[in-house]
């Protein structure tokens, strides 16, 4: 009988498989040998057996683990196979959503460092268009303004808490901003109301969506100290008012980058304070 069939050496051989993988496939019962010797224990294989491996290495290439393609082998059920394979397609599509958004983000990243390092001086104002952003938080659960960069501290790892309940990594949470509201902001009320991440627009939210920031002009004062947001803030909304612009929307105080990476001092960071506007015609 052996003479018909072929040594596990030269299965493996004529597979490109190693001995150890048609051994393990045998202890997983995904592919048995035609007949093992009673004396040796040496494995034997038939030749029309390389179809089942090569079911089993097209499976492989697919993303099937190893128990479900026994799972779909052992039963013979062309619907199993198909049920399998469609649940591996939509983790495929998962995890290329879940890449896109990650490469998105480190460009992101790039880019936020690059408008740094070509960012006019510390206290210039400027008008800007700015194009569309994609915006994604949550109502700021302290008064940063009235309590320290500690509770800014806070609000963020709160944010991160609530994206890590979406699914997404820290890398996700590196451009961040902060709202007030508009009539807030023309009162000159420093009240917090939203801390939030710039995104791209296809971000892998479990609820929800990115909010659309829409693109325009904006009155723009650049700063690197967290202390010195509020007195800027007010620079930027006469800077407005001297030049007859009308503030039409939520004032945002954008991270650009964060000094603190590099420095012991928690309150230096680099910050693009921005309000949309209209013009008076």
């Amino acid at each position: 009988m052996k003479e018909d069939l072929l040594a596990i050496g030269k299965m493996a051989k004529l597979n490109r498989i190693s001995i150890t993988t048609l051994r393990l496939y045998d202890e997983k019962g995904l592919l048995k040998p035609r007949y093992v010797d009673p004396d040796t224990g040496y494995r034997y294989y038939s030749i029309d057996q390389n179809a089942r491996l090569d079911m089993i290495a097209y499976m492989k290439e697919l993303g099937m683990s190893l128990s479900e393609i026994g799972q779909a082998l052992q039963k013979e059920d062309i619907t199993l196979i198909e049920e399998l394979l469609a649940r591996k397609n939509e983790q495929l599509h998962q995890q290329m959503r879940q890449l896109k958004a990650r490469h998105d983000a480190v460009e992101r990243a790039i880019q936020s460092i690059e408008r740094y390092r070509k960012s006019p001086a510390t206290g210039t104002l400027s008008l800007e268009y700015i194009d569309r952003r994609y915006a994604w938080g949550i109502p700021c659960p302290e008064n940063f303004y009235s309590s320290g960069i500690r509770s800014y501290e806070t609000s963020l790892q709160a944010l991160r808490h609530t994206l890590a309940q979406q699914g997404l990594e820290q890398i996700h949470s590196y451009n961040i901003g902060t709202t007030i509201g508009q009539e807030d902001f023309l009162a000159e009320r420093f009240v917090p109301g939203q801390i939030f991440l710039f995104a791209g627009r296809d971000l892998p939210l479990r609820d929800g969506a990115p909010r659309i920031v829409d693109s325009g002009m904006y009155a723009c004062i650049y700063l690197d100290n967290y202390d010195d947001e509020i007195p800027c803030a007010r620079m930027l909304l006469d800077y407005c008012r001297r030049n007859n612009y009308r503030v039409s929307g939520d004032y945002i105080c954008e991270v650009m980058t964060g000094f603190h990476v590099f420095d012991n001092d928690p309150r230096s960071m680099f910050l693009r304070l921005q309000v949309p506007v209209a013009f008076v015609k």
